[in-house]
Formats: C-alpha cells, structure tokens, sequence
C-alpha cells in the first residue's frame, strides 16, 4: 500500500495553482493514466486541491484494475470526489455526461516494454491517445491536455545544451528503438488534427502539450529503468550505487511536486497545441547525479562506474529548455534536486 504524498507537497502544489481553480467548480473531469507516477500526483493533488477550496469538483480516473489501484492507494480510491472507471485506454467505453477537462497521461514509457513488445507500446500509444480524444470530442471537453515527452526531439545534437520546442530535430524511424517517441510525436498530430476538426465545427476544444521529460518523487519506481530511482533505492539498500555506463550522460530532474504545479497550469492557461516542456534546467552528469545521492542520503556510499568514458567525446544529453514555460507562464522550479532527493528517499523508507 503507497503512503499518501505529504502535505508540505500538496500544499505547495495548492500555493502554487490556487489562483487557477475556479473555473472547475462543480465540474468533472477525466484523467487516464491516473495509477501511474504521473496520474497519482495528479489525482492526489486535485482531491487535496477539491478539499481545501471546497470545489465541488470530481474526477474520473481510468484503470485497468481498479481494486488493484484501491488497495495500492485506497486513500484516493476512497475520496467521495474520485470515481475509478474500468478499462483500457485503447478500447475504453466512454463514462455518462459530461467533461469539461480530460488528461491523457497514460503511457507505458518503460524501456523493457519498449525492447520486448514494441507493437504493444506502439497501439497503446496511438489508440489510446486515439480513444481519449475520441471521448473528450464526445463528452464536450473545453480542455485537453496530452503528456508528451522530450522523446520526441530524438537526439539531442552534442552542440545543443538545452533543447527549445523550436527545434525540429526527430528520432530515426526505423529504429525500432523510437517506437516510444514515434507513439508520442503522432499523438501530438493527432491532438492537431482533432483541434482543427473542433474548430471547423465551431466547438470550443483546446488541445494542449506537455512536452515531459525525466522526474523524481515519492511513486517513482525505484527498480526500473530511472536511473536516479534505481540510485535512490541502490542507497536505501545499503549497497553501493552503480552505474551500469560511463556516468557521462546529462540529464535533469524535476521534482514530481513541480510536475504537478506545471501539467495543472498547462491544463487551465497553456495556449492550444503550443508544445511546452516540462523538466528542470539544471543538467548534472550521472556520475554527478550518483555524487549527489550519495551526498544527500549517505555520504559514504560507494559509486561503482562500469565503463571507462572515451577522452574527449561528447556526452549525450537529455535537457530541456524551460524559457516558454517560465516567459508563457510564469512557471519555475520550487524544489531543488538535492531537497528531491530527499524528499523521494523518505517516502520510499514509508513504504519498506
């Protein structure tokens, strides 16, 4: 069973959105995803949210299993606001009345699913992105917000230390590799096209993208594929953290608090079909990310590197640039990586 999220976090999530709320006063709203990293944050927020504003609001969240997601967090599964709809995103059947707001964050990212069974990941990508916009045009959605990725820039060029939505770079689509940032790349066409088909009908429909990047925080697996999870944890065990590369690589963090302020600010004031990405500017090495667990949580935990870095190659990057987030919207990092660390470190000692 997951210990719900503190409420030094879900305050701050209700500080920072306060003044964005009011128009989902006695309004309903469909989230899928809602199980996940992503959808707990999202679901727990808003219920902390609906509570402490007196809304009125409700939220109905899309799960494969349901009583597994009651047990797991029966906390959620048991606020009076929050209704749990069986279903597969790709074939769902449509919940009664009407929505006014729907997220579509479900979306298996995990990169063994990506190896093992990529036409699985592939269809659960478009159909579902497909079947979430066929319900927010059935239900009469005014906003829709779709939790893309940085996956879909592909590469990050060697010269490039922060990647702007302007660029137009892409993953090699014949790589079966990109199967997850193909998925996502249709998908934003898909929020465009189903856009332009609201407009020509004079219906108010606003689609909107968060490009998301790589995050840590309390739900976040720590036996995955994250690396920073996977260091979290490395410590929690009392083991040696290892990096399975050179520790070259560059990467961000954004704490999952943050993600949360960033995708409900989206939802309500992002411009339609403006991508805007969602992540932390400040890039650290996996060595230097490794340094920093180690530092914040035990300082005399051993850091192994399995490979020798090649002198003087460029390392790959994953970093984005947040400016239209900050200049469009006025967003910003409130909780810095080591404080993340921290916080994601004692949440998970709840769960042990």
């Amino acid at each position: 069973m997951a210990a719900p999220i503190s409420d030094v976090d879900l305050d701050l999530i209700l500080a920072e959105t306060r003044e964005l709320w009011a128009e989902m006063r006695g309004e309903r709203i469909f989230i899928t995803g809602g199980t996940g990293f992503f959808g707990c944050w999202l679901v727990e927020s808003f219920c902390h949210v609906n509570r402490a504003l007196g809304l009125g609001a409700r939220a109905t969240v899309l799960s494969r299993d349901p009583a597994k997601f009651a047990a797991k967090c029966p906390h959620l599964a048991g606020d009076a606001a929050i209704t749990l709809h069986a279903g597969d995103v790709r074939d769902f059947e449509f919940p009664a009345g009407e929505f006014k707001y729907a997220i579509h964050a479900a979306t298996e990212s995990g990169s063994k699913q990506g190896a093992e069974e990529p036409l699985e990941m592939l269809s659960t990508i478009l159909a579902g992105t497909e079947r979430a916009l066929k319900f927010a045009a059935q239900c009469g959605a005014r906003k829709f917000l779709l939790t893309s990725s940085g996956a879909v820039y592909g590469r990050q060029p060697p010269g490039l230390t922060h990647v702007p939505e302007s660029y137009l770079g892409g993953p090699d689509p014949l790589d079966g590799a990109s199967v997850y940032a193909e998925g996502k790349r249709a998908s934003e066409l898909m929020c465009a096209l189903y856009g332009k088909a609201a407009a020509a009908k004079g219906a108010e429909f606003e689609a909107k993208i968060a490009r998301c990047w790589a995050f840590v925080g309390p739900h976040l697996p720590l036996d995955a594929h994250f690396a920073i999870g996977n260091f979290i944890g490395d410590v929690l065990a009392g083991q040696p953290i290892a990096i399975g590369g050179d520790g070259t690589p560059r990467r961000s963090y954004l704490y999952a608090a943050d993600l949360a302020i960033w995708l409900w600010t989206m939802l309500f004031r992002a411009p339609a079909l403006m991508p805007i990405n969602v992540g932390s500017r400040r890039d650290v090495s996996i060595r230097e990310l490794a340094e920093a667990v180690a530092a914040t949580l035990a300082p005399a935990t051993e850091i192994r590197v399995a490979k020798q870095a090649v002198a003087g190659a460029a390392p790959a990057r994953y970093v984005p640039s947040v400016v239209r987030a900050e200049e469009l919207l006025g967003l910003r990092e409130t909780v810095g990586l080591e404080e993340a660390i921290r916080r994601t470190a004692a949440w998970a000692k709840e769960q042990q």
